[in-house]
């Protein structure tokens, strides 16, 4: 190797640490870090919720609760600004890296305390709210997935660095970042406890777990990185076995997610896979693509795409060609259902079509109108009691036995409906006689029917 090459290599090296030294210059975490007694002193002044802080919390969670069930993300994020949830989850993952074990233990406790008045007052608020139907904001976190993990630790590294630094301007901003993972999932929790429906409130719980998992996870990160000072010196053989117990929770945890942002993942590659899929296949001459349909199935059961097509019917080797297609777009375990309409060679008036298909859809709401009118008039009213109607029908009129009232609809001889009324059948005491008119009056006010007829059953 010549000077000159050699020259060259020490100049390249140079330029290299140069580059390295700059990059740990810029991402030194130690420059202007905090010291460890400052920020021990602000974690243990953080993880306490009393007064203040617990006054903060509860408004916090009921406009965050708000936020939800009027489907407000301004509102909900209004709710994050003004949060104090992160300290306790920053004080266990830092009393867990620094083994101070009774921060930990107040930690823990207050966290339990942040965790109990947060799901009481979600679940006050929700029983006593007039709008009971769960919006996408809320339904949102009722299904963990992997991403949820991700923005819990994020926001929990976040929160830690801004924690331990001189400069504190960042610590709210942090903190908004850990209430993004923790106050909608609590508040969610309270909705599934008052309306009763306890899949959201496990979907929603286990969220905030895993959450409040790694955003601890992340806090006892940081304070490795930093190497911080141990308060409490154990053997090694200890210390392995709280790693090992770690790792177990921390993998036992994140599984189900894993599985359901799989599926997610699934789903969401399917539905751009039909769409890349139809659009791109279906151009023909004389027949036009008029819609699909895309169901998935996240289990062993074959997906479909469901074609609607409108003009010349598609040839069978057409058909077949479509679906040799399929693969080349990912959708291997997908059937194609084409349903066609045949035009006979006509144009197609896409603003006719569209129009009938209005039409078409006007009048199936009217006809479940009709009949959900018909169920109703084939009711007897609420307020139709005839064990009471019977009592007083006996004090009114004398010698009823007993009595039954149905409701009949009456047809013309062309099949419609012309009119509705009740019958009343009358059972007499010892073959004395009923005095119908009366009875037949009395009942049309009592039950308020225009049409009435007493029949008198004789046997």
């Amino acid at each position: 190797m010549t000077n000159n090459e050699i020259d060259k290599a020490k100049s390249g090296k140079s330029h290299l640490d140069n580059f390295i030294k700059y990059l740990k210059e810029r991402f030194d975490l130690r420059e202007d870090s905090a010291s460890e007694q400052e920020v021990a002193e602000r974690v243990g002044r953080g993880v306490v919720f009393k007064g203040t802080n617990l006054w903060v919390l509860i408004f916090a969670i009921m406009i965050a609760s708000l936020g939800l069930n009027v489907n407000s993300t301004a509102v909900i994020i209004g709710a994050m600004l003004i949060s104090p949830l992160m300290g306790p989850l920053i004080g266990i993952g830092f009393s867990l890296g620094t083994n101070d074990f009774e921060l930990l233990k107040n930690a823990m406790r207050n966290f339990l305390l942040m965790v109990s008045v947060s799901i009481v007052t979600s679940t006050l608020y929700f029983l006593i709210s007039p709008i009971t139907v769960a919006q996408s904001e809320l339904l949102a976190r009722t299904t963990p997935t992997t991403y949820d993990v991700l923005i819990a630790l994020f926001g929990g590294l976040a929160g830690m660095v801004a924690l331990t630094r001189k400069d504190r301007s960042f610590v709210v901003v942090a903190g908004v970042a850990i209430a993004t993972a923790l106050m909608p999932p609590l508040c969610t929790a309270g909705y599934g406890i008052a309306t009763g429906q306890f899949r959201y409130f496990i979907g929603a719980f286990y969220l905030f777990f895993i959450n409040s998992l790694f955003i601890s996870l992340a806090s006892y990160a940081i304070v490795a990185l930093l190497h911080y000072q141990k308060k409490t010196q154990i053997d090694k053989e200890k210390e392995k076995r709280v790693r090992k117990i770690m790792y177990v929770v921390i993998v036992v945890t994140i599984v189900p997610s894993v599985i359901l942002a799989y599926g997610i993942i699934q789903h969401t590659s399917f539905e751009e896979n039909a769409d890349r899929y139809v659009t791109s296949v279906f151009h023909y001459n004389d027949t036009m693509l008029l819609d699909y349909q895309k169901n998935y199935h996240y289990k062993n059961r074959q997906s479909e795409i469901v074609v609607r097509l409108v003009g010349e019917p598609l040839s069978q080797s057409a058909i077949d060609n479509a679906r040799s297609q399929m693969e080349n777009y990912g959708l291997k375990n997908t059937d194609l259902v084409i349903r066609q309409t045949d035009t006979k060679g006509e144009s197609v008036d896409v603003t006719a079509l569209q129009k009938s298909y209005s039409e078409l859809l006007e009048e199936k709401n009217a006809q479940i109108a009709r009949l959900q009118s018909r169920v109703a008039s084939l009711s007897i009213p609420d307020t139709l009691s005839v064990s009471d109607i019977s009592r007083e029908a006996a004090q009114v009129v004398d010698n009823v036995a007993s009595l039954s009232i149905s409701k009949h609809i009456t047809y013309s001889a062309e099949g419609v409906a012309t009119d509705t009324l009740f019958y009343c059948f009358v059972e007499q005491k010892d073959s004395l006689a009923v005095d119908v008119d009366r009875l037949g009056e009395w009942l049309k006010v009592r039950i308020k029917a225009n049409d009435l007829r007493v029949i008198i059953n004789n046997e």
